[in-house]
């Protein structure tokens, strides 16, 4: 049985390869991360996601497996971010925005990787992506495959990476979710996944909840105009 772990964040590109594995997998497992962050909505979401994904496809439902939460709140606590305080988003002295949680993507990896050692599951399945981003450095390829380098050698596995949306443009990452599910999985993806920086959920847009003025919801919000455009 080919089986496959999801870092599933609850967010739109974690939803969008949710879908794709399942399309490939036989059996796919999803982790998410508790670390502090600001905002509980994000993984209510999650839940939300993996209860009404499964009426997109019916083998979706039946490969969907366990989900999996792991605390991390130390994380949250040296990080100081603006994701994990309540702070105004900006830019540190780097350049960086302060959206930017020091090591988040390599810690997930890392435990993400310890679960899938542990549940004999050969590849992890994410999100990441360096083309529309927010400029965050453990996004990149490079970043991502060395960190993967690292921990094959430390735990002595052969364990692989899959980042579908790696090379992709937000308006093709919604386009990648319409050819996996149709509209159906689009509308999904849409009202039930959560990207707002702030946390808002009370004004649904055409491309879904959230302040529409973070730099998380203008992503999305360009990306959803540039494929409605496109789309038709």
């Amino acid at each position: 049985m080919h089986k496959a772990l999801v870092i599933f964040s609850g967010g739109q590109d974690s939803a969008t390869v949710l879908g794709w594995a399942l399309d490939r997998y036989d059996h796919v497992e999803t982790v998410g991360f508790d670390y502090g962050q600001r905002h509980d909505v994000e993984l209510e979401a999650r839940q939300l996601i993996r209860d009404k994904i499964g009426s997109i496809k019916s083998v979706w439902e039946d490969r969907l497996g366990t989900d999996h939460l792991i605390a991390m709140p130390s994380l949250g606590k040296v990080s100081q971010t603006a994701m994990t305080e309540n702070v105004a988003i900006d830019k540190n002295d780097a350049g960086l925005p302060n959206t930017f949680v020091p090591g988040r993507n390599l810690a997930f990896l890392v435990f993400a990787g310890a679960l899938a050692w542990r549940r004999n599951q050969k590849t992890l399945i994410a999100g990441m992506c360096e083309t529309d981003f927010s400029g965050y450095p453990d996004c990149r390829a490079a970043t991502l495959t060395a960190q993967m380098h690292a921990i094959n050698l430390g735990m002595e596995t052969t364990l692989g990476l899959e980042t579908p949306l790696m090379a992709l443009t937000k308006a093709q990452s919604w386009a990648l979710a319409f050819d996996i599910g149709g509209q159906a999985f689009v509308d999904l993806i849409r009202v039930h996944s959560h990207s707002c920086y702030l946390g808002v959920r009370d004004t649904l847009h055409d491309w879904g909840y959230g302040c529409g003025k973070c730099p998380a919801c203008e992503l999305r919000a360009n990306g959803w105009a540039r494929w409605s455009q496109d789309h038709g």
